[in-house]
This record gives structure tokens, C-alpha cells and sequence, in this order.
């Protein structure tokens, strides 16, 4: 399991995902918690959100089976 932290710009660019949508989706608990690294900054861990992203390929496959 990889615990490499990344960052909102990486998050944003791997999911195709908006900042704002990010953290709907982080309050509506459907996507993951991101980390606390200080007082301004926050990051993901990398195999979290390729988590997310695989779940939500499956997601669409099943739906259009």
C-alpha cells in the first residue's frame, strides 16, 4: 500500500474533479478525508483517491450492464 501524500493540484488533476467539488463531495462522505499537514496545508493519500477512482469506474461499468 502506498502512503505518498498528494496534494490539491495533483487530487484535482487525477479525478477531473473542481476544488469546491472536492470538498462537497469530502462533506457528503463520498470522497476521501484528507490529512492535516499544518496550519494551511492538507494533502490525500495517493492510494485513497486511486481507490476512489477505480470505485467509481466500476460504479459506472455496473450501472450500464
Amino acid at each position: 500500500m502506498s502512503t505518498k501524500l498528494i496534494r490539491i493540484k495533483d487530487v484535482m488533476e487525477r479525478t477531473g474533479l473542481a476544488r469546491s467539488t472536492i470538498y462537497k463531495y469530502i462533506s457528503l462522505g463520498q470522497f476521501p478525508q484528507s490529512i492535516k499537514l499544518g496550519t494551511r496545508a492538507v494533502a490525500w493519500v495517493e492510494c485513497e483517491v486511486e481507490t476512489w477512482i477505480i470505485d467509481s469506474i466500476e460504479r459506472r461499468d455496473e450501472s450500464t450492464v
